[in-house]
């Protein structure tokens, strides 16, 4: 029995060896090693951390589409396209996100870092929606339930530019590394 139980605490790699047990082993992938702490050890996953990581991920993502949503008007009201905006975005949502969804640390860099991408995506198919509204004369509530996220989808993608991905992927990077700080100690006073 003792022979079965140590097979079947390892798992194969995408390349083929064997994780059999070392967590601190430095060549594994970062995945490889959360995959073995969370279920392959047995530590058991309770309902409450799943449901924290649901609801975190939930919060972040209307977060992200309230951030999009808020780039959307400041675009619109400017009458210019602003992909720069996605940095001082990527920032609020890294703020947010570590102070008040998650802790500071690789879940808060990537819920930050997924938020900011949604941003950037919503704000695209809501400029769509806008463009669609001027141009045929209906409301924005109208175009949005006319056209569906289908139809968005698709003209957000064509009128996506390079510098557009470019400054997406940086504001990424930020929001990554800002939801990744630990938070500043507090001075005591003396």
């Amino acid at each position: 029995m003792g022979h079965q139980a140590s097979h079947a605490m390892m798992a194969a790699l995408p390349d083929g060896r064997m994780l059999d047990g070392v967590l601190s082993d430095s060549k594994l992938p970062h995945a490889a090693r959360l995959v073995r702490a969370l279920f392959i050890a047995g530590s058991p996953v309770s309902a409450r951390a799943v449901f924290g990581l649901i609801f975190s991920v939930f919060i972040a993502a209307m977060l992200g589409l309230a951030a999009g949503a808020l780039w959307m008007v400041v675009t619109i009201y400017q009458r210019q396209p602003m992909p720069w905006l996605v940095l001082p975005i990527a920032a609020i949502l890294a703020w947010a996100i570590r102070h008040s969804v998650r802790k500071p640390g690789n879940g808060a860099a990537l819920l930050a870092a997924l938020a900011t991408l949604l941003a950037s995506i919503y704000v695209s198919m809501l400029i769509a929606a806008a463009q669609i509204a001027g141009n045929m004369g209906l409301g924005l509530i109208d175009t949005l339930l006319t056209a569906g996220p289908g139809m968005l989808w698709q003209l957000a993608r064509m009128g996506f530019s390079v510098s557009e991905g470019i400054w997406t992927v940086l504001a990424m990077l930020l929001a990554a590394w800002l939801g990744r700080r630990p938070l500043p100690m507090k001075k005591s006073a003396k």
